[in-house]
């Protein structure tokens, strides 16, 4: 709730503080006293887009703050904490607004200068103005859905969130889908690529490190002579034979130095132990010569068998080329396990498609679903809303006016999302498949027109008078400030609008700016904005009424004549008469 506005050269105010307290606070002043501007310092005290021809002349910038009482745990204490501010232990909240003449603006919330728009995103849990711009909204069809929902209550409101969490999760998914679908050609792609490497390498029968003993076999064949005559060679050495070892081969003087130390064993051992190691290199020589023997008799000059093996050479370099690296024939059989896993999962991905187009499906059965218990609710809703709220424009001088509130299919937008329910596409969001429309029906309901086009800035006041008045109870914020709802009207009707703002005043602060004396008449507390137009500029200031005082000015506002005395015994009666209403529904203090 707001206890105190202080505004400082904003219009024609130059410094003034307007006292405020719970219940219905009436604000009054001739014209072009600057009463606008009170609506106005609110609006920029709670993140209004500031204006710099607002700004008093010769002053530099123009300041408005604002002291709130807030109770703890509020959305508006967690997001001033949020932005580095604080309250006090209290409850006191502060907030400031600053606009200069050169357009600078600057704001504070609980001490810390803060962007100004989270005092616009305080404003949605502490403040709503209902005025001309308010207005506007009205006329627009998603203002008109949210009011309606608001009107609905905590049922509708859990068809809602039910709704919206189903149509979350359906888009989801089917962006989820559109990302496979768009990659499904590459996918294909690859699938093609690695099921032709792996009939490649089926076909091949390529084993394990075979391109490194074909290599080996190819260099025995392709250099038989050369080995031949080099095993020939080493065999001579180690047995003696030819005419190049004929003194003796390896193994013979081997034997012969073994048996020289062996003669001399038993005088050391350590030569004894030598001699044992050469008979050791003797066996291994023999070995070695009878190894060689063998491997000359493998050795073949086959250039069939060459050709064959150059051949399967060069198959596998093509392979090793495509899959294997450096790791040869070993990185084509490793690439082949790869791809075969590969494959397997990109076979899985495909089953997993058709799983996920379920899903999709099923999620948007959930979004009809539910998208069609909300319009019910809606519907319902709807019914409701439009009696009470022309139950209300009767008494206020609307008798002969209806409203209707019309609940329909969104039309299909191409591009839009879309479901069908009941055989019948609509398009869909996250708040369902409804456009609400207010509509005005007169004549009996003989005509009937939307409100954005067949209402008159009076009827859209009392509309919005009406509305707030039977969706009160439902009204997130503390307080509601209205500024001239009764424009255009007068008499009984007048009467009737200050009745309900009295009576909105039981559950919220009320603030009206308004140039009724009826109205006025029902306020619990009245400020009066006075203008000084002695000096070169004109200033305004604003001061609280009681007692003659407010008689005074009523009287003013009835006859324009403070001190005339039908007038004020007119304004006396209106007094009592008001009076005697907030009496029969309660009030919450009174500026007598």
């Amino acid at each position: 709730m707001l206890e105190e506005v202080r505004i400082r050269n904003l219009g024609v105010i130059a410094d003034a503080t307007l006292p405020l307290s719970p219940g219905f606070t009436v604000v009054t002043g001739e014209t072009g006293a600057g009463k606008t501007m009170v609506v106005a310092g609110l609006m920029l005290l709670f993140g209004a887009r500031s204006d710099t021809q607002a700004v008093a002349r010769g002053a530099s910038s123009a300041d408005i703050e604002g002291r709130l009482r807030v109770p703890a745990g509020s959305p508006a204490i967690t997001r001033t904490e949020e932005a580095g501010g604080s309250a006090d232990d209290d409850g006191t909240l502060i907030l400031s607004r600053q606009v200069t003449a050169e357009g600078r603006s600057r704001a504070t919330a609980g001490g810390r200068g803060v962007p100004v728009g989270v005092l616009g995103e305080l404003a949605a849990s502490l403040l709503s103005v209902h005025g001309q711009s308010s207005q506007l909204r009205l006329a627009r069809s998603s203002a008109q859905r949210q009011l309606l929902d608001r009107f609905g209550g905590a049922a509708l409101a859990k068809r809602a969130a039910a709704h919206c969490e189903a149509f979350e999760a359906w888009q989801s998914l089917q962006a989820e889908l559109a990302d496979r679908q768009r990659d499904d050609a590459e996918r294909q792609r690859e699938i093609a690529f690695l099921r032709f490497g792996l009939e490649q390498i089926e076909k091949a029968g390529v084993q394990p490190g075979e391109d490194v003993a074909i290599d080996d076999e190819s260099r025995r064949l392709a250099n038989a002579d050369r080995l031949r005559v080099a095993v020939q060679t080493a065999r001579e050495a180690l047995d003696g034979a030819g005419d190049e070892f004929s003194g003796g081969g390896a193994g013979d003087l081997l034997a012969a130095a073994q048996r020289a130390l062996d003669d001399v064993a038993a005088d050391d051992p350590t030569l004894g132990e030598l001699g044992g190691r050469l008979r050791e290199l003797g066996v291994l020589a023999t070995d070695i010569s009878s190894e060689l023997s063998g491997y000359a008799d493998s050795l073949s000059a086959d250039p069939q068998r060459l050709e064959q093996l150059m051949g399967r050479r060069a198959e596998l370099r093509e392979l090793i080329r495509a899959y294997g690296g450096a790791d040869g024939a070993d990185g084509v059989l490793a690439w082949a396990q790869q791809a075969a896993t590969s494959l397997e999962g990109i076979d899985g991905s495909e089953a997993a498609l058709q799983k996920l187009q379920a899903e999709v499906a099923a999620a948007g059965e959930r979004v009809a679903a539910t998208a069609a218990a909300l319009t019910a609710a809606r519907t319902k809703a709807a019914r409701r809303l439009a009696k009470e709220v022309s139950a209300e424009l009767g008494e206020l001088a609307l008798g002969g006016t209806a409203l209707l509130v019309q609940v329909q299919p969104r039309p299909v937008t191409e591009g839009r999302p879309q479901i069908e329910i009941d055989g019948t596409a609509a398009g869909v969001g996250a708040s369902g498949v409804d456009e609400v429309q207010f509509e005005i029906a007169s004549d009996g309901g003989a005509s009937q027109r939307p409100l954005a086009k067949g209402a008159s800035g009076g009827e859209l006041s009392r509309i919005m008078l009406a509305l707030e008045v039977v969706l009160a109870g439902t009204d997130p914020v503390a307080t509601m400030v209205f500024d001239e709802v009764d424009s255009g009207v007068g008499g009984e009707a007048a009467i009737e609008i200050g009745r309900r703002l009295a009576r909105l005043g039981r559950d919220h602060q009320v603030i009206a700016v308004t140039h009724l004396p009826q109205v006025a008449a029902y306020a619990d507390h009245h400020v009066v904005i006075e203008k000084d137009s002695s000096g070169a500029i004109t200033r305004s200031a604003i001061r609280a009424l009681s007692g003659e005082e407010r008689r005074g000015e009523l009287t003013r506002m009835m006859a324009g004549l403070s001190g005339s005395d039908a007038g004020r015994a007119h304004a006396a009666e209106l007094l009592e008469l008001a009076e005697s209403d907030r009496a029969a529904f309660g009030s919450r203090g009174r500026s007598r």
